[in-house]
């Protein structure tokens, strides 16, 4: 009997030691998740950032199973190709009168939605760093048009700077004025917009751009019947949403002509903005041919002192003269205050043209090439005289013109189409046969 006994009491011990040592172990464990959460918390920002980035996702496993970097310039190239190839058939499918003089007011919402952190280090900087890069790149594009800002918050909508042409100032208005509050409110900013749109020429195309971090608008009034004002004046709204979709911005978009999208992240937020860039098709009472009086002013004497009439200053030296009122001006192009003319150069008239008359899409090159033929064809790019070769003899990704057979490297592809807007293997050969 008291074997038994002893035995029992053997158990209870063991089963005691087992229980306490799970405790132990549940113990250790759960320090060990506080000691994490302490780590999560400890770490700075900016080492937050690069534990969210994932950064060992951007590694492939090449042949030989090593681990090397993804190819994003492949990656860009292939994405930059598949745009350029749409707009070329869509433009191929009918013919498409784009507006060339355009008169674009940008409105950025800097309500209290601008600053949440779902965009690093918040929306609000986000957007500003990528409306930096679409101003540049709109005046680029477009070298005759026209842009305004106008920011929303705190339910009332401020216009930062007059419509104007130039980008330096218009940037330095937007870095300045970086502050979040309040509500966003859309009608105000259409209301604004419309009452200083209305006065643009005929020929000018009239585009509203809106940038809405918001998931809501706080209205004064009935949004229906300003947007049906904005649709009247030939207005034209586009929207990029850093939210999720909204109806009354879809519906904006659709009875003005516009486009909406939403962003899913920031390089996607920039390539849906730097879309806007090139003009866009004209709308249909805009398609009729108009003539435009232009003046081609002369650059000011240095040391000549005048007044500007833009700005209503004393000024010594450089400006512009216009030709028909005498007065001067600060920058090109505008439009003189005077007497109205719009004041132009010669090269803003010629690098407008490059949109009516696009360079053809580069073929692709084929890698697997015989080797007897890739030694008789081009082993350097023809425009910057880069290696088409890596690895030894294998030739790297590239593309060749269709009609003076030309290769060139992914870079010069995207220079050549996107900037250059000419192709150099065809103007040498057109320069040699003249």
């Amino acid at each position: 009997m008291s074997g038994s006994v002893e035995v029992q009491r053997r158990f209870d011990h063991a089963g005691m030691g087992e229980e306490a040592t799970r405790r132990r172990r549940r113990g250790g464990e759960e320090d060990d998740e506080e000691e994490e959460d302490e780590d999560e918390r400890g770490m700075e920002a900016w080492e937050r950032a690069y534990a969210d980035e994932r950064s060992w996702e951007d590694l492939q496993e090449d042949e030989s199973g090593l681990l090397r970097p993804i190819d994003t310039k492949t990656l860009v190239h292939a994405q930059y190709r598949r745009r350029l190839l749409q707009k070329s058939a869509a433009s191929a499918a009918s013919r498409i009168q784009k507006g060339l003089i355009r008169y674009l007011y940008l409105v950025v919402d800097l309500s209290r939605a601008a600053s949440e952190t779902d965009y690093r280090p918040s929306r609000m900087v986000a957007v500003a760093k990528c409306a930096e890069a679409f101003i540049r790149e709109f005046f680029d594009q477009n070298p005759l048009s026209h842009i305004g800002l106008v920011t929303i918050k705190d339910g009332v909508a401020h216009r930062l700077t007059d419509i104007g042409g130039s980008p330096e100032s218009q940037i330095k208005a937007l870095m300045g004025k970086l502050e979040c509050s309040g509500d966003a409110s859309l009608q105000n900013a259409l209301e604004l917009i419309h009452g200083y749109l209305s006065q643009i020429p005929s020929y000018g195309h009239r585009e509203v751009l809106i940038l809405y971090s918001a998931r809501n608008t706080c209205d004064p009034g009935d949004i229906m019947e300003t947007i049906k004002n904005c649709k009247n004046a030939k207005i034209r709204c586009s929207v990029i949403g850093l939210s999720a979709e909204i109806f009354i911005c879809k519906h904006l978009c659709e009875e003005t002509g516009g486009s909406y999208t939403v962003a899913l992240d920031e390089s996607h937020f920039k390539e849906l903005l730097l879309e806007h860039a090139p003009p866009p098709p004209a709308i249909a009472e805009y398609a009729a041919a108009n003539l435009i009086k232009m003046g081609f002013p002369q650059r000011g004497a240095e040391g000549v002192i005048a007044i500007c009439s833009c700005h209503k200053d004393v000024k010594i030296g450089g400006g512009y003269t216009c030709p028909r009122c005498k007065a001067r001006v600060c920058e090109l192009p505008a439009e003189c205050r005077i007497c109205g003319l719009t004041l132009v150069s010669s090269p803003h008239l010629a690098r407008s043209y490059h949109h009516l008359f696009p360079v053809t899409p580069f073929n692709e090159v084929s890698s697997v090439v015989p080797f007897k033929l890739s030694q008789k064809l081009a082993q350097t790019c023809y425009g910057c005289q880069q290696s088409l070769l890596s690895h030894g003899s294998k030739p790297a990704p590239h593309v060749s013109c269709p009609k003076c057979n030309q290769r060139f490297c992914l870079d010069c592809d995207i220079y050549i189409h996107e900037s250059l807007h000419n192709c150099p293997g065809c103007e040498s050969h057109r320069s040699s046969t003249t």
